[in-house]
């Protein structure tokens, strides 16, 4: 019999998405510590649920539990950037292929690229591209891929918030993201598929060039590194 998931409290959920919003926004930097006091005042709410609210980020990865340390933003270097983008490039293109493959509509897509080009800040601009990258794997047919993708989103957007803030690379990825979606909407699977596979490979390269000496290649779509 499957269980059905229980529903996260409303302070909770509240606390949550607040917490995770300054994490991925910058406000919160890797290392930080979270203390449950300190952030229970902030939020108006008692300590209970920011202690439910950290949990479950402590689930998704976003933040680290320690019985020395208590409770610290998750930090980023090389080996965890490469070791999200590694699941995204396993997954992610194959998505894409299945999504166009089977005609799904991709006005989301589109629509999520609109409003990452107007973003008026940061914090925006980051949803936006979150939201593109889903809506271009969520469509695939295959529910379990497109919540294992989902599994990594907000990891791979914690590693984005730290490289855009050393190296923003907005315009680039802005271009990327136009070609893939140009590609996918022209119902070119495997182009969308490799050029998407080129886009997430080349991010880390950019972001973390030190990891290249100290892990293998990823090889692209056609097998060749």
């Amino acid at each position: 019999m499957t269980s059905v998931p229980t529903p996260i409290p409303s302070r909770t959920q509240y606390v949550l998405e607040g917490i995770k919003h300054r994490i991925l926004t910058g406000q919160l930097t890797p290392g930080q510590a979270l203390v449950e006091t300190e952030l229970a005042a902030q939020f108006g709410v008692s300590k209970t649920p920011v202690r439910e609210a950290l949990k479950t980020l402590a689930g998704t990865g976003l933040v680290v539990m320690s019985q020395y340390k208590g409770v610290t933003v998750r930090m980023v270097d090389a080996a965890m950037a490469r070791e999200v983008y590694d699941v995204r490039l396993l997954l992610e293109p194959e998505a894409l292929r299945r999504s166009v493959r089977r005609g799904a509509s991709l006005d989301a897509a589109r629509d999520a690229l609109r409003r990452a080009d107007e973003a008026g800040d940061t914090a925006e601009r980051s949803l936006a591209n979150r939201e593109f990258h889903r809506a271009l794997y969520l469509p695939c047919g295959n529910p379990l891929l497109g919540r294992m993708l989902d599994e990594v989103r907000d990891q791979a957007a914690l590693v984005s918030a730290v490289a855009w803030a050393a190296d923003p690379s907005w315009e680039r990825e802005a271009a990327e993201h136009r070609e893939i979606l140009r590609l996918a909407l022209g119902g070119d699977a495997d182009g969308a598929a490799s050029a998407l596979h080129a886009h997430i490979a080349s991010f880390v390269r950019r972001a973390f060039p030190a990891s290249e000496a100290a892990e293998p290649e990823v090889q692209g779509e056609d097998g060749q590194a």
